[in-house]
């Protein structure tokens, strides 16, 4: 039996998050081992909402290109993973801005950069180690878009205003992918599911953290700005033949409800034992559900326009 419930993930922050560098400083921003970053991206490429790129197209064709080239600015990087499935899949030469503020990834990203466009046209990267939640209209001058994966969940909602105004006033369009929706499907179904659920999507929200507030936080802020919004559905769908995934998150999915809440840990233990003898039988299947922004912006005035 299918159950739906709540929740979603993992989260980065705290010690229930899978990939999280233990050989950083416990600070505000989330970091994560490239290796769970390099277990999920093939489960990111499936899920990520390819109907959003005809109207991203449209519009990037539009665009005054500076040097001919498409100025795409990835905002929290990570390993790279946006790049390598978006530059194959947009016509014309691209130079690519990688941000983010762990130098480990930035590594990554850039040895592992796409090299070709869609119709064969070459692609190159930059890396721009800071603060992506102090983005300024300013540093996306000559920007032909802006993308993220993975990021809105765990920005506040003063963060998001200040991403979406920057993409406004630099006329920017925005893709920004794979934020948790808050919801997960377990087959077969667990009387427990909803608890843990509830517990982990508590977790996201934790301070001033938006978690599967943000997709609704984030159309409000772009639609305040003038932007065109459409959102589309991205969900992780998990079975046998990402067993090793689903464990890894099960475990940072779990870990993080009962950072959230310790009562839950005695019954836990055997929650996620049962789980992962699922998984590993090849049983159990997971969507974790996700959603993509796509954010255009209103056209700029032409000509003897005031």
């Amino acid at each position: 039996m299918k159950q739906v419930v709540p929740g979603a993930g993992p989260t980065p922050g705290g010690s229930g998050a899978p990939g999280r560098r233990a050989d950083t400083p416990d600070d505000d921003m989330p970091r994560y081992a490239p290796q769970w970053l390099q277990l999920r991206e093939g489960a990111d490429a499936a899920a990520r909402a390819a109907d959003l790129l005809d109207p991203l197209r449209i519009r990037l064709a539009n665009l005054p290109r500076r040097g001919g080239d498409l100025v795409i600015h990835d905002l929290g990087c990570g390993t790279g993973s946006m790049g390598r499935w978006l530059a194959p899949r947009l016509d014309g030469a691209q130079h690519w801005v990688l941000h983010d503020r762990d130098p480990y990834l930035l590594h990554f990203a850039t040895v592992g950069s796409p090299s070709a466009a869609a119709d064969g046209s070459r692609v190159t990267v930059t890396t721009q180690r800071g603060d992506i939640s102090r983005l300024t209209a300013d540093a996306l001058t000559g920007a032909s878009l802006v993308t993220a994966s993975a990021l809105l969940d765990v920005l506040t909602r003063e963060e998001i205003g200040r991403l979406a105004e920057a993409c406004a006033d630099a006329g920017v369009p925005a893709l920004l992918t794979l934020s948790v929706a808050g919801r997960v499907e377990f087959t077969p179904g667990d009387p427990l599911d909803a608890e843990f659920a509830e517990a982990f999507n508590a977790h996201q929200r934790r301070g001033d953290l938006l978690g599967p507030d943000a997709i609704t936080a984030a159309c409000e802020a772009f639609d305040q700005h003038g932007a065109t919004v459409r959102v589309h559905p991205s969900p992780w769908r998990l079975g046998p033949a990402e067993a090793a995934l689903t464990e890894e998150w099960l475990r940072g999915w779990v870990g993080a409800a009962v950072e959230q809440r310790p009562e839950l840990a005695e019954r836990a233990e055997s929650y996620l034992r049962d789980r992962l003898a699922a998984c590993a039988a090849g049983e159990l299947r997971v969507v974790v559900h996700h959603s993509d922004v796509l954010a255009l912006p209103s056209p700029r005035p032409t000509g003897g326009a005031k």
